[in-house]
């Protein structure tokens, strides 16, 4: 089984009392790496599909992706580009703020030109593709053109298709633009695993079963809604299940709390795993994920 995680990976400045820390992270990247991690030893293969410069930092996440047992191959380098830039500051109750500088951003570009249009041909060759709405939004028209083709393509090969919408509002140029874009990815998509606090920014939705059946009606037969410590909405085949979410005793960082939970998911359906159960390890990564600081856990940590 291959699956391809598309998106970006920006350089992270993380605002800590004892200073400033710098790392890498995006919303793709950290279920790549909890999916490679996970996979391991049932021989899943997980491919990073993205842009970066040929500077420094990109030799550096290179290196680091493949420490992970990421593949690599379909990392397009562009001369002249560089990573993206974000900083984080984190409260006292573990939630987190981000502010970001990522216009000129390598991965904006990534399916852009002719090695562009052959990093999206490559999609077809792959069981499952994961992307978000940060995917989306960072692309411009053409991009995101040529990227919807490719998911149509690898769609008819019998890829299995999971988006998470993401919604960041400030890179779309309105409501309207990003309610578009995730109609139509929520069209070709299998699996959506959206988090209630975005769809409520975004649509206004009441509760996490208003957004699972608002998206059920665009003929989605799997949805996962997230809404933190609250509660889990899985809705099958229009069937509403709730999960009661366990409240960890000290989150000290929620940061990649919804993308580790992607990726215990999404790697459980792989296995073959029931979405009910599936549910269970997503959350049960998700619980360990926010019980320390930083998006990523320890190598030494299990998943």
């Amino acid at each position: 089984m291959r699956i391809a995680c598309v998106g970006e990976c920006m350089i992270e400045l993380t605002d800590a009392p004892s200073g400033i820390g710098r790392g890498f992270g995006g919303d793709t990247l950290n279920t790549a790496i909890y999916l490679a991690r996970l996979g391991k030893a049932e021989g899943i293969k997980v491919d990073y599909v993205t842009a970066l410069g040929d500077d420094p930092y990109s030799d550096e996440m290179i290196a680091a992706w493949s420490l992970e047992g990421i593949g690599v191959k379909n990392v397009l380098r562009i001369p002249g580009k560089m990573p993206g830039l974000y900083s984080i500051r984190t409260s006292k109750l573990g939630e987190r703020s981000f502010f970001y500088w990522r216009s000129a951003a390598a991965a904006r570009q990534m399916f852009n030109g002719e090695e562009g249009k052959r990093l999206a041909a490559s999609l077809k060759d792959y069981d499952w593709i994961y992307f978000s709405g940060i995917t989306m939004g960072i692309l411009d028209l053409d991009g995101r053109m040529i990227f919807l083709d490719a998911l149509r393509r690898a769609s008819d090969a019998k890829a299995k298709l999971a988006y998470d919408s993401n919604y960041r509002p400030r890179i779309w140029s309105d409501e309207e633009e990003a309610q578009a874009m995730n109609s139509v990815c929520l069209g070709w998509a299998d699996l959506a695993l959206p988090s209630f606090d975005d769809e409520r920014a975004l649509y206004g939705d009441k509760n996490p079963e208003a957004t699972a059946l608002r998206i059920a009606k665009q003929g989605l037969l799997e949805i996962v809604v997230k809404d933190g410590d609250n509660q889990t909405v899985l809705c099958v085949d229009k069937k509403i299940v709730r999960y009661k979410g366990a409240s960890h005793p000290e989150p000290i960082d929620t940061t990649a709390a919804g993308d580790s939970f992607n990726a215990g998911y999404i790697f459980a359906r792989m296995l073959g795993k029931s979405p009910e159960d599936a549910v269970v390890d997503g959350a049960s990564l998700a619980y360990r994920v926010v019980g320390v600081r930083g998006a990523i856990l320890p190598r030494d940590m299990e998943v």
